[in-house]
């Protein structure tokens, strides 16, 4: 594995600012994004009137907590751009979702919003090692989704030289990385994963391609991941969040400590609440993120309900920057499956899977309920020298796979496995559950 980069930030004034600078531009921003949307977006006058709710009122950060959410159904109510703040002529973009599971949801951009994005990204790239000289071969896809674009004019900020790849065609991405030797790979972990897994297919050991670092976001994945794609690549890997109705990634990313995600907290408030409760949890504690943009022009955002669950850290971090972070994201509050009563999460699976020697990142979870009881069936890939047709060799490891997901998630599953290349690939975020039970009435 490549050694990490060292410690290197690219906006010393806003990384480094005294914690007392930036809660006080914290809370002017905030004002000033109360202020303005009252005048300039409907749905929000109404719901701050309903509230009875003004900026004056705002004394500390911790009045945020007055405001109203805002969540993915108000996106979908006000289609397509019913939260514009600004006249449409000032609008430079539109992105949105690809609107597979419903109404797609848009979100617009000024200039101003477009260079602060750029910024964004260039920080969390630049902390993990990207440099001007270095070549980035972008394996996200270019068009609403957010990822591609995002990320492309970030690596542009920084001034390295890009290779648009956009996602799929892997054998594709496989001749660049070999032909043009980027330094860089930024795409979805489970898209690196099935590079590295096509290398293998075409005979090429993907740990001689040329690359150092990859920067991977859009979906959750778990540190026994990170070290997967770190030892088939022969990269040091770092994470990156964001989503498309807050700004896109850019939301936050690591640093060379890799002591969590450094959020962007000059343009970003962050809260971290029980799902259930909507209560503030301890700091450390698992929590659903709730985002408000703070600087956002076109499309500003109060209280986004993210769904995601991560936690969040006050201590120090030894890059120097001064802002909180957060961890990887473990799920989804939507994504989370109640088995038998006990609450489930892919991204355990995932964990379980990697700690047993001879198994793969690629699995499909099937749940069904043929009568009463919920019945869970898990594909899993095993690597291809040690599937055998041997059925106390396959039994022991499938026991094994067992006992893992049974320490890890809490429950019992079928363990059914499969030879390499079975499960489906995906360019861009994996699908990992199909859950049948809502097709039995």
């Amino acid at each position: 594995m490549v050694t990490s980069p060292p410690s290197r930030i690219w906006n010393i004034a806003a990384e480094t600012q005294s914690i007392q600078a930036r809660t006080a531009l914290q809370l002017t921003r905030l004002r000033a994004l109360i202020e303005r949307v009252n005048h300039q977006v409907p749905f929000y006058r109404e719901a701050l009137q309903r509230a009875g709710i003004s900026a004056d009122q705002f004394k500390h950060l911790e009045d945020v907590r007055r405001l109203p959410f805002t969540t993915k159904a108000d996106f979908r109510q006000q289609h397509p751009l019913g939260l514009l703040a600004v006249p449409r002529h000032e609008i430079a973009r539109i992105h949105g979702s690809s609107g597979t599971t419903g109404t797609p949801t848009f979100v617009a951009y000024t200039k101003n919003d477009l260079q602060i994005w750029a910024e964004l990204c260039a920080r969390f790239l630049f902390a993990g090692g990207l440099e001007p000289q270095h070549t980035v071969q972008i394996a996200f896809g270019y068009g609403l989704f957010t990822g591609g674009f995002g990320l492309h004019y970030g690596v542009e900020c920084i001034g390295a030289a890009i290779i648009p790849a956009a996602a799929g065609n892997t054998r594709r991405q496989i001749a660049l990385l070999r032909d043009l030797t980027p330094d860089v790979l930024i795409c979805t972990p489970s898209y690196a994963l099935t590079i590295a897994d096509a290398a293998r297919e075409l005979d090429l050991d993907s740990r001689s391609l040329s690359l150092q670092y990859g920067h991977f976001g859009g979906e959750p994945w778990s540190d026994d991941l990170r070290l997967q794609i770190e030892r088939e690549l022969n990269i040091t890997a770092f994470n990156n969040y964001g989503l498309s109705e807050v700004i896109g990634p850019g939301v936050s990313g690591e640093c060379s400590a890799r002591t969590g995600m450094h959020i962007q907290d000059d343009h970003f408030l962050i809260e971290c609440l029980d799902p259930d409760t909507l209560e503030p949890v301890p700091d450390g504690e698992l929590g659903e993120l709730v985002i408000t943009t703070l600087t956002r022009e076109a499309m500003p955002v109060l209280r986004y309900r993210t769904r995601d669950l991560a936690r969040i850290y006050r201590d120090p971090c030894p890059c120097g920057r001064t802002s909180i972070r957060m961890s990887r994201v473990t799920g989804r509050t939507d994504d989370m499956l109640i088995i038998r009563g006990v609450n489930v999460f892919p991204s355990q699976i995932e964990e379980a899977l990697l700690r047993v020697e001879g198994t793969t990142a690629h699995y499909l979870i099937e749940v069904e309920r043929p009568h009463i009881l919920d019945e869970v069936t898990i594909k899993v890939e095993i690597q291809r020298e040690l599937f055998s047709d041997r059925m106390d060799q396959m039994q022991r490891l499938r026991e094994r796979i067992r006992h893992e997901i049974q320490t890890v998630a809490g429950i019992r599953a079928q363990i059914e496995l499969v030879e390499p290349r079975t499960i489906e690939r995906f360019t861009g975020k994996a699908t990992r559950v199909i859950d049948r039970r809502h097709l039995i009435t």
